[in-house]
């Protein structure tokens, strides 16, 4: 089935003292989307795929089901391709204009929302606010007024290789031999697993995982406090408006890359989804490499953000379907199985993709059971 791809762009008034994304207008949020539809044949249900950084529209997914008849719509947040500064709370605002805008522009009655890698924890932050809204200021206590947004709620979620959250996540990507911020070179060797002068080798006790697991926490927690203690001394100096920008080093060191006894799955050992993993953990591109003070807040502190997909599924009333693709090297089963443990809605359903990685590449011909599984479920809620 041929398959149409028709970009768009919406605008919406934003009231904010502070601007976190390059260029354009202040006082107004653009956001670009794309629709992704079968050449033919209309539908009253639409996919919406959005991620904090978006940039998903071509993601093999997205095309598989437009090309077996799904209407899609891919929403990138005003962070596109940067979450440097980006603000969670503020994703939800450009879910919820998209939402609107969707309905009136194309006549939509029912949005599906699917929640793929770090989309999974954004699309149930969304729906949690959106069924129960509470928020009024981000974790830094800048104004971000969900409670006066009218969101309106998704009639369905669908959790597609996603992870719990970006501060979890983040937290178990942790390198913990980092004691020091100032100083991330030098490193304890007893919490060092791609060190080889460490101690602990894999397979890992359990004694070492808890004290790994622990340290990481920790770690997260020390970035925290130093995080508001600058924000607090701007406001004493006088400046709470101003920002800091800094490196968080060591963001991809888990024992489950070394050690495939953890979390055992069908993922090949010593990678991850950015290749090498003891490369990827001190890499430019890296998880949270680049941040500042109050987008550390929203999402990657473990204690402060919001985006938490446990607790925000634990609070959400819609249908919701489950995917966990088993050999995938960045959402883990764990991250599956507990978000499907967390959902609090009675309809819940949970789906294992035997071999499939992460983006259904290395096995595209695992990618008709992932688009079956959603297709069925999709027509026994109401299509």
């Amino acid at each position: 089935m041929k398959v149409v791809r028709e970009p768009y762009g919406y605008s919406y008034a934003e009231t904010s003292r502070l601007k976190e994304v390059y260029g354009g207008p202040a006082g107004q949020v653009f956001v670009e989307c794309m629709r992704i539809r079968p050449e033919t044949g209309e539908s009253k249900t639409v996919i919406l795929f959005s991620h904090p950084i978006g940039g998903g529209s071509f993601l093999p997914l997205v095309t598989a089901l437009a090309r077996a008849g799904r209407h899609v719509i891919y929403c990138n947040t005003r962070y596109r391709g940067n979450d440097s500064a980006l603000i969670l709370e503020k994703c939800l605002l450009d879910l919820g204009a998209c939402i609107r805008d969707l309905k009136g522009r194309f006549g939509y009655e029912r949005v599906i929302l699917g929640g793929w890698s770090g989309g999974g924890s954004l699309s149930l932050f969304y729906q949690d606010q959106a069924e129960h809204p509470t928020i009024t200021e981000t974790p830094a206590g800048d104004p971000v007024d969900l409670v006066g947004a009218d969101l309106q709620p998704a009639d369905g979620i669908m959790l597609l290789a996603a992870h719990i959250s970006r501060s979890v996540t983040m937290t178990e990507w942790l390198d913990p031999s980092i004691l020091d911020e100032d100083k991330p070179f030098e490193r304890d060797v007893g919490l060092n697993i791609y060190d080889p002068a460490c101690p602990d080798q894999q397979p890992y006790s359990a004694a070492f995982v808890e004290r790994f697991r622990a340290a990481q926490i920790d770690r997260n927690r020390r970035i925290t406090a130093r995080v508001k203690q600058t924000l607090a001394d701007l406001k004493t100096a006088g400046e709470p408006d101003m920002e800091r920008p800094f490196v968080v080093y060591g963001t991809m060191s888990d024992v489950r890359w070394t050690d495939p006894t953890q979390d055992p799955s069908d993922r090949r050992p010593n990678t991850c989804y950015l290749g090498d993993p003891r490369i990827a953990n001190d890499g430019p591109v890296g998880l949270g490499r680049f941040t500042t003070l109050r987008s550390w807040l929203s999402q990657w502190s473990y204690d402060e953000s919001r985006a938490n997909g446990l607790q925000n599924a634990a609070r959400i009333s819609c249908p919701v379907l489950v995917i966990n693709n088993t050999a995938d090297l960045a959402c883990t089963p764990s991250h599956a199985g507990r978000l499907f443990a967390a959902v609090a809605s009675a309809d819940k359903t949970y789906v294992d993709i035997a071999g499939a990685d992460h983006y259904y590449i290395e096995r595209p011909d695992l990618l008709p059971k992932a688009v079956a599984a959603v297709g069925g479920w999709l027509d026994a809620h109401g299509g």
